[in-house]
This record gives C-alpha cells, sequence and structure tokens, in this order.
C-alpha cells in the first residue's frame, strides 16, 4: 500500500495570480496618491508695499500737525508682478472715533469682498461671497463667510483667497 498524501492545498498558479494582483493594486495606489500631491505647485505668497520707503539720505521732519483721527487698516489684492502672483497692500482710511476693532475688521472685509477699485489689482474671491460675520477671540481672527467663497478655481486660486484673507485679518 501506497500512502498517498492528500494534496488538497491552494494551486501554485492561483497564488502567484493573487500575489501579482495585490502588488498591481497597491503599486498603482502609491502612483495615484504621488500624483495627487504633486498636481500644483505652490504659489508664492510675495507682499510688496504701495509705496517706496525713504532713502537713508532723505530728512524726514516732524509734522506739527493735529494727530490723525483715522486709523487704517490694509487689504490685500492680488497683483502680476514679473510673472509672478503678489499681494499688494492697500490702505482703507477708517475713523477710529465710532469703530472698535471688531468693526474695524469687519469694515476692511467688506472692502476686499467689494473687489478692488483699482483697475490693476485683482482678486481670486468669488463673487458673490458674504461677510457673514467676524470676531475677535482670544486665539485670533475668525472670519465666517458664505459658501461661495469655497466654489470655483483650482488650488493657486485657493491660495491667493486664502492669503488675501489672512494677510487681511491680521494687519
Amino acid at each position: 500500500m501506497h500512502d498517498q498524501q492528500d494534496d488538497r492545498g491552494i494551486p501554485l498558479g492561483v497564488i502567484a495570480s493573487i500575489s501579482i494582483l495585490v502588488l498591481a493594486a497597491a503599486g498603482g495606489g502609491s502612483w495615484w496618491a504621488w500624483r495627487s500631491q504633486q498636481s500644483s505647485p505652490e504659489v508664492p505668497v510675495t507682499t510688496t508695499p504701495e509705496s517706496s520707503t525713504p532713502k537713508s539720505s532723505q530728512t524726514i521732519q516732524p509734522t506739527t500737525d493735529k494727530p490723525s483721527t483715522k486709523e487704517k487698516i490694509q487689504v490685500y489684492w492680488l497683483n502680476d508682478v514679473d510673472n509672478k502672483i503678489v499681494l499688494i497692500p492697500s490702505p482703507i482710511p477708517l475713523n477710529n472715533k465710532t469703530l472698535n476693532k471688531g468693526e474695524i475688521l469687519e469694515s476692511a472685509f467688506n472692502s476686499l469682498l467689494a473687489g478692488p477699485t483699482n483697475g490693476t489689482f485683482t482678486t481670486t474671491i468669488p463673487q458673490g461671497t458674504k461677510l457673514r460675520g467676524v470676531s475677535l477671540k482670544s486665539d485670533g481672527v475668525h472670519v465666517d463667510l458664505s459658501k461661495e467663497f469655497t466654489v470655483g478655481g483650482g488650488s493657486s486660486s485657493m491660495s491667493g483667497r486664502l492669503a488675501q484673507i489672512v494677510y487681511t485679518a491680521t494687519s
């Protein structure tokens, strides 16, 4: 009598096929994840002051005028300078006798959402975006915008929008 060993294991061909499928799926998933992270380069954000600073050889005379009753806040617009998108500050004069810091920020954001009045500046904030609220809290400025803010554009557009909001909020 021969003892025949009952070989009821999984055939080697099936094991090899499953291994190849698992490796192909893992490789494809890794490639897809790598490509989605490199979908678009980050937009460098550079600020350029609106006016030039005085040269060191110039003497600045103090003024004896009455102190101004106006406070200024910067609203940031986008501009193309040497084929780079840069943030350009634009001062907005505000009457500080009637406005607290929250109201000043609200006025600045309303100006930002209304769009630039200067033809050389632009914005990537979508038209129709509304300011639902702005508040100063211990951990920073909280800005609540309508859902239109998230609509349209790509990653460069969203980077520009966020930069405009952050720079305006912290100016």
